[in-house]
């Protein structure tokens, strides 16, 4: 789940991290009113996606009218595929530098990842790539959590002279938001260090895992809709989680795990797969919309299905898709790997009602789906 910036500034105040006055508008004599009040403001779009500086999403305004010029300009803009219906004005603050701080789920070491630099309100990777010093990593280890000491000795040699204890503080109250919303990625950029000694974040990006929604059930109802394809908006219709992913090799599985090992396996032997499909133990009621979703994409040559069963039966799965594949009769090649609970009376389905010969091993399966989809290339 993305949330705009107006939904994450305030559980950063609410953190006890400074963010400017604002006021959330959606029409240009909104703005206008608003920066009667503010006074020197911000006119900041609000989509949940990056770079809206660069797209001509953020301008300075000094005047209530400039204001409501640069909202007039700013709405109905499109950026990154989002159109722009909402506004923040912010006010201005006397900035004297710039700092970058966000924490974020690090695959690496399964633990979080504190970053840190001096180089704020640029992009994180033109940092990374012109000096990959100036981003300092901090591992956490999530049982013993980040503290204010820990804070000041990460920041050690940074240069921030009598406010180091200040940005220590905020990245303390930024690592226990994280913690708190359940949060994939909690970015500031730019946190800055104003003229008069204080710390204040001009930006805030959040990202939430998906399955802390139950925990996070308000904060989730606030996420941003996602932008979807229309083949992504009818799967999720449908209760289906469907991702397109430009290849040829479709990809059923059940299971979120065994689906994206199987897209793996395709890319190890040479293929690109065309999808992120999981089915799961629904496999009997959901098969034919699965299936129709698939072959709705043109550019499928060949179908891999890879169903392994543990609590749900891979002979009811095989059985609903084997069904819905005889009533929508595709003419593309279909490749088969079951293993697990119901083996027996699946592969039995599928050379009886298929005439087909599922493969013992899933990398056989998937080196024969490469080969039938580069054949039909």
């Amino acid at each position: 789940m993305n949330f705009e910036e107006y939904r994450a500034k305030p559980l950063l105040e609410k953190s006890g991290i400074a963010v400017p006055e604002s006021a959330l508008v959606r029409d240009a004599d909104a703005a206008r009113a608003a920066a009667e009040k503010i006074g020197r403001c911000v006119v900041k779009a609000q989509v949940p996606t990056g770079k809206r500086g660069k797209a001509g999403g953020i301008k300075l305004a000094a005047t209530p009218e400039e204001a409501k010029f640069h909202a007039q300009a700013i709405l109905g803009m499109e950026i990154d595929g989002y159109q722009v219906e909402k506004l923040l004005i912010e006010a201005q603050v006397p900035i004297a530098r710039e700092l970058y701080a966000a924490v974020l789920n690090d695959a690496g070491s399964r633990n979080p990842m504190i970053l840190f630099s001096m180089m704020g309100g640029m992009d994180v990777e033109e940092v990374a790539e012109t000096d990959p010093e100036a981003m300092r990593k901090i591992p956490v280890d999530i049982m013993r959590g980040f503290d204010l000491a820990m804070a000041r000795q990460a920041l050690e040699g940074c240069g921030l002279a009598e406010m180091e204890g200040a940005v220590a503080e905020v990245l303390v109250r930024l690592y226990q938001a994280y913690r708190d919303y359940d949060a994939e990625l909690l970015e500031i950029n730019p946190l800055v260090l104003t003229d008069d000694k204080r710390v204040i974040a001009l930006d805030c990006k959040l990202t939430i895992d998906d399955s802390a929604a139950p925990r996070q059930a308000e904060l989730a109802e606030q996420a941003a809709p996602e932008l979807m394809t229309p083949l992504e908006a009818k799967a999720q219709q449908a209760g289906l989680k469907y991702i397109a992913l430009g290849g040829s090799v479709g990809v059923l599985a059940n299971g979120a795990g065994l689906t994206m090992t199987s897209m793996d396996a395709i890319t190890h032997y040479g293929g690109k797969p065309a999808n992120f499909l999981e089915i799961g133990g629904e496999a009997y009621t959901k098969a034919k919309i699965a299936l129709s979703i698939l072959l709705e994409n043109q550019e499928i040559r060949s179908l891999l299905v890879n169903f392994c069963g543990a609590f749900a039966r891979t002979d009811v799965m095989t059985e609903g898709l084997v069904s819905a594949w005889k009533e929508l009769a595709p003419d593309i090649p279909i490749f088969f790997t079951i293993h697990g609970t119901g083996e027996e009376e699946a592969v039995k389905i599928v050379r009886a009602e298929l005439g087909l010969e599922p493969f013992d091993l899933m990398d056989d399966a998937v080196k024969a789906a490469v080969a039938a989809a580069a054949e039909a290339a």
